[in-house]
């Protein structure tokens, strides 16, 4: 398959998924019901930085992103929060934002993604949860991450572990890297394909990685999708309904139970959200 990375307007002019969802995003608009047939890159480039190599592309059929190692320092019951860091922790202020996709490029909300580092001497609280935090992604599949670029520590290049889990789905447990670190060529457990992105933002860093999680989806509509008919396929599901976990609705003819609490949008039908709904 080509994975030959692409801007952010992409290859021949098509606009990426990853565009689209941060222009939906900084618009305040519904980013489903943008995304509908927009392709999608699992990262792209910022700025004029050399491609590294990339995470996989997701499309329909690609790979997930890989799995790595736990290693020794992973405890359970991390506080969740977003920010691993207070104005009094030293370090260079790192901020990692991306999102999480499904096979079919569309995004996952409400994943859970707990993540764990090492501290700017490189070594792990073992004791407490200090740079320790699981969060989930929003509505649009988004998260973001405040903490610093961590220490380093024999044996091992700079890195970042974390867990990502979409609702009811195996959990993926992996590595993030830095690029152009020195280590990257001798740290055995290196994978390429991990790279984020990174670039300066004053004395900080900003990086971004998008994850694609083993998890079925329907790819929705094409490009070019035909005309929406008029009316509704029948049912109880509808549009900005506030649902909680356990309710049920029908839609389409089918029964579907919700799995996370949310407000009903267009775009976000049972069928569409597997995230949010459960096939009765």
């Amino acid at each position: 398959m080509d994975r030959n990375i692409e801007s952010e307007t992409g290859g021949a002019g098509h606009v990426t998924r990853k565009a689209v969802l941060r222009a939906a995003l900084a618009a305040g608009l519904t980013a489903p019901a943008v995304l509908m047939g927009v392709p999608a890159l699992a990262r792209t480039l910022t700025g004029s930085e050399v491609a590294p190599a990339l995470t996989p592309t997701c499309d329909d059929g690609d790979d997930p992103t890989p799995p790595q190692m736990e290693g020794p320092y992973f405890k359970p019951n991390s506080p969740r929060r977003t920010s691993l860091v207070d104005a009094s922790t030293p370090g260079t202020r790192l901020t990692v934002s991306g999102y999480v996709f499904g096979l079919a490029c569309r995004p996952v909300a409400g994943a859970l993604l707990d993540f764990w580092q090492a501290d700017v001497n490189g070594a792990y609280d073992n004791t407490g949860f200090r740079f320790r935090g699981h969060q989930f992604t929003d509505a649009s599949g988004a998260f973001r991450l405040s903490t610093i670029v961590p220490g380093l520590y024999p044996g091992r290049t700079r890195h970042i572990h974390v867990k990502v889990q979409a609702p009811g789905r195996p959990v993926l447990t992996t590595q993030l890297y830095f690029p152009g670190e020195p280590r990257n060529n001798t740290d055995s457990l290196f994978d390429p394909r991990l790279l984020m992105t990174v670039r300066d933002a004053g004395g900080a860093k900003e990086a971004a990685f998008d994850f694609v999680l083993n998890v079925p989806q329907d790819p929705g509509p094409s490009p070019t999708p035909t005309p929406t008919p008029t009316g509704t396929p029948g049912g109880t599901w509808a549009a900005g309904t506030t649902y909680r976990p356990g309710d049920s609705v029908t839609y389409g003819g089918r029964g579907y139970a919700c799995l996370q609490a949310h407000t009903a949008q267009a775009g976000w039908e049972p069928p569409n959200a597997p995230a949010l709904w459960r096939l009765l």
